[in-house]
Order: structure tokens, then C-alpha cells, then sequence
């Protein structure tokens, strides 16, 4: 018969292989089990809310740059449409400036009567073909001179002008759109020196001459009655 050893306590069986402080915390776990939870979502919702932070941050910055992009494509379509339009606008000046001289060519078989026959219609086609392309001919007898688009080969002076004009057109001038190809190659003719001055005083003398005789009628009293 075995006897007890008296004050001697029994302690609960502890695996093999474990410390006796590793019971301890397993009699503790079951008080804390209800507030792990709670730390846990907490812990949670925060980190998704900085999550979504991060990516409303990362979506504003994607969203800037594809505006900025679109924004730069749109200036290069812009720029490459203009610049196809100046290079064809370039191309067409060239070609009918080398066309040119065979338009005054025409012009001048026309004044002298020479265009006729087949030659006269090649010529009329070539000439409705550069109209078609936008050429223009400017440059007419009795409009003022332009130094801009008139270029004078030619001056005198002429009593019955008021300023200077074109009087003779050696040459016509040709515009592309807004673009000047060639000058008009002009006769230009000035005022007569002093004519400006003989003018304003027989206008003066005229004045004064109507003036006085209407101040004669006046202290006559008027025509006499019959």
C-alpha cells in the first residue's frame, strides 16, 4: 500500500517535451479570446482604408496623365494637319510660279492677236486649270500705287492725277491665297509739282469771288424789281 506524501499537490499532466510555463498560457487564452476580434477588424478597415487611399491617389494620377496625353496627341494632329496644309500650299506657289512666264507668253499672243486655233485652246485650258489652283491676276490701269504689290519700272508726273498711280501695266501680278507670287510690274505717274498749290488757289479765288458778289447783292438790296 502506497502512502500519500502529506502537502503535496497534483499538478495537470504536461506533454512530453513541454515546459510547464507553456500550460500557462493556455489557461489564459480562453479570457482574451472576445477582444482579439475586435483589434483585428480595426486593424483591418484600417488598412483597407489606406489601401483605397493609395489607389484613389494612383487612379487621380493615371487619370492626369492620359488627359495629358490626349492632350499632347491633339496638338500633333493640329500641328501635322497644318503642316501638311503649308507643305501642299508651298508646292502649289512652286509649280505656278514656273508657270508664269508661260502665262505672260499667252498674254502677249493674245494683245497681238496670235491666239488662235488650237493654240488658243491649250492656252485657255491651262490658263482655267491655274485658276482652279487658286492663281489670281491682279493689277489694273488707274488704281493706286501699292508698294506692297506694285513694283515701278516706270515715272512721270501728270496734271490730272491726285496722288500716285498706276497708269500703265507692264506686267500683271499674281497672288496665291494670301501669298503674293509676283508684283505687278507698273507704269506709276505723280502729281505735277505745284499743281496741288495752282488748285487749291483757283479754288480759294473762286470762293472768294462767289462770296463777294453775293455780298454786292446784298447791299444793292437785291436785283431791281420791274
Amino acid at each position: 500500500m502506497t502512502e500519500e506524501t502529506p502537502g503535496f499537490d497534483e499538478k495537470p499532466d504536461v506533454p512530453s517535451g513541454a515546459t510547464p510555463d507553456d500550460a500557462e498560457p493556455q489557461a489564459a487564452s480562453p479570457s482574451g479570446e472576445g477582444a482579439a476580434p475586435a483589434g483585428d477588424a480595426s486593424a483591418q478597415l484600417a488598412g483597407l482604408t489606406a489601401q483605397l487611399d493609395q489607389v484613389r491617389t494612383a487612379l487621380g494620377e493615371r487619370t492626369a496623365d492620359l488627359q495629358r496625353l490626349q492632350a499632347e496627341y491633339q496638338n500633333y494632329r493640329r500641328r501635322v494637319d497644318r503642316d501638311r496644309v503649308t507643305v501642299k500650299e508651298i508646292a502649289i506657289a512652286n509649280l505656278l510660279t514656273e508657270l508664269l512666264p508661260v502665262l505672260d507668253d499667252i498674254g502677249r499672243a493674245r494683245e497681238h492677236g496670235e491666239l488662235v486655233g488650237g493654240f488658243k485652246s491649250v492656252a485657255e485650258s491651262l490658263e482655267t486649270v491655274a485658276a482652279k489652283m487658286g492663281l489670281q491676276q491682279f493689277g489694273k490701269e488707274g488704281e493706286p500705287f501699292d508698294p506692297t504689290i506694285h513694283e515701278a519700272l516706270m515715272h512721270s508726273y501728270a496734271p490730272d492725277v491726285t496722288e500716285t498711280t498706276c497708269v500703265a501695266i507692264l506686267q500683271p501680278g499674281y497672288r496665291f491665297g494670301e501669298r503674293t507670287i509676283r508684283p505687278a510690274r507698273v507704269a506709276v505717274a505723280e502729281p505735277q509739282p505745284g499743281a496741288q498749290t495752282v488748285k487749291a488757289d483757283e479754288a480759294e479765288t473762286s470762293s472768294s469771288g462767289a462770296t463777294g458778289a453775293a455780298a454786292d447783292d446784298k447791299e444793292s438790296g437785291g436785283p431791281d424789281e420791274g
